[in-house]
């Protein structure tokens, strides 16, 4: 024993030696969210824990999170049942809480939830289709549902304007004050620009970084900033760029992209697919059609050139919403794998996509609700309209055979 024992602290002794630095704290979930002064473990340094086994990060996106007129009448109502005096003009007279109570713990239960508001808190008078505006509430309710990351680069986010753009992101300002969740995807400066675009999240040691864009916004800037983000290729290359200069091990692109009601991505989304492939992206989540869209996994050589499998998956459609268009109350969200081993880290190439359903108020719940079609087949009398069990059942189906879902 006392011979082994003299081997193995020799080994570490040597081991230590040609080390540049002795190996750091590997972060805890509270640690995910790192500012710039974090920097990477050398590769020189060894964590004997991670070369043990495998760890593995799940990162859950959903798709469009809307705020239509009846969805905030809905929850306004709902408040004012236990608030006789409720205001349709305070932003915080809304209850929303129905909107993901069926979905168990795929928010709470992932590393790293993101999910994207499609909409300005510009403040009274509220607002929903064409030019929105949403009560304050809405955001807060997210982040305690438990979405890390709030996506703000869609073309709804300036339908009330630069100042309902400033406005917005003060009240996600408050959010990343009380430490629930950040925002990406918009900057009020070139230095905030640089901080958030990407945005670099962590988890259980794995650094990831975030690119979110649009395609366009509805209405207009009044000034240059503060800017949202949108599809030019130098400023996403240069957010790549940034990506890897802050030592990511994955880059997720999030684009608001391709045609609405069309569940078959467009030439201009898979051209700019693989441009992304090929630049250094490790996958891509899109959203803005309204419906689900195919996916498509592409090959592509790594920076260590060895190849890799990216998946794309082209749109989620809406998360939650009011629309009546039957594809469009098919939703989909993805559970993203991201393994690490040995210091590296991939994504599996299944994207884990699960379709979901919008429910209206009054038909399942008192409110909106989002949940998930393979649990509640067979389940009917959970219903309060049984019609709209059918047009699920239906419609799903419909969904299933258009993507090649078995």
């Amino acid at each position: 024993m006392r011979g082994c024992f003299f081997n193995i602290a020799t080994v570490l002794l040597l081991l230590a030696a040609f080390s540049d630095a002795s190996a750091q704290r590997l972060p805890g979930r509270n640690d995910r969210f790192p500012g710039p002064e974090v920097v990477r473990r050398p590769m020189g340094d060894i964590d004997f824990e991670m070369l043990r086994k495998p760890d593995t990060v799940t990162v859950f996106i959903l798709g469009d999170l809307m705020c239509h007129g009846k969805m905030m009448r809905s929850a306004h109502a709902i408040y004012s049942k236990t608030h006789p005096n409720a205001s349709f003009e305070n932003p915080y007279h809304f209850d929303f809480s129905t909107f993901f109570c069926r979905l168990g713990d795929r928010i709470k239960g992932a590393d790293i939830a993101v999910g994207n508001l499609e909409f300005p808190f510009a403040g009274p008078p509220f607002s929903g289709y064409p030019s929105f505006s949403a009560p304050d509430c809405y955001a807060e309710y997210a982040a305690a549902e438990g979405f890390d990351v709030i996506l703000t680069a869609n073309n709804h986010v300036l339908d009330q304007g630069t100042p309902g753009l400033k406005r917005t992101l003060a009240v996600y300002d408050r959010m990343e004050a009380s430490s629930t969740a950040r925002f990406t995807g918009c900057a009020r400066s070139a230095a905030e620009e640089a901080e958030r675009y990407p945005l670099m999240v962590e988890a259980k040691g794995v650094r990831i970084a975030f690119i979110n864009f649009t395609y366009g916004t509805n209405s207009g800037a009044s000034s240059a900033w503060p800017r949202v983000e949108k599809i030019h290729r130098e400023g996403i290359r240069a957010a790549i760029d940034r990506a890897k200069e802050k030592s990511a091990d994955i880059i997720i692109a999030i684009p608001h992209w391709g045609e609405e009601y069309q569940m078959k991505h467009n030439a201009s989304q898979g051209e700019l697919a693989r441009w992304l492939v090929d630049n250094g992206v490790d996958v891509i989540v899109g959203s803005h059609p309204h419906v689900v869209q195919d996916i498509e996994l592409l090959e592509a050589e790594s920076d260590d050139g060895t190849l890799k499998t990216v998946p794309v998956v082209y749109s989620l459609g809406n998360a939650v919403s009011n629309q009546n268009d039957l594809p469009a109350r098919i939703e989909g969200c993805v559970t993203l794998k991201v393994v690490s081993h040995r210091g590296r880290a991939r994504v599996l190439p299944d994207p884990g996509l699960e379709l979901l359903w919008c429910t209206k108020a009054g038909m399942v719940d008192d409110g909106y609700s989002v949940l998930p079609v393979r649990e509640y087949l067979g389940r009917q009398d959970v219903w309060k309209v049984p019609e709209d069990y059918t047009k699920m059942v239906s419609t799903y189906e419909y969904v299933r055979k258009r993507l090649g879902i078995k």
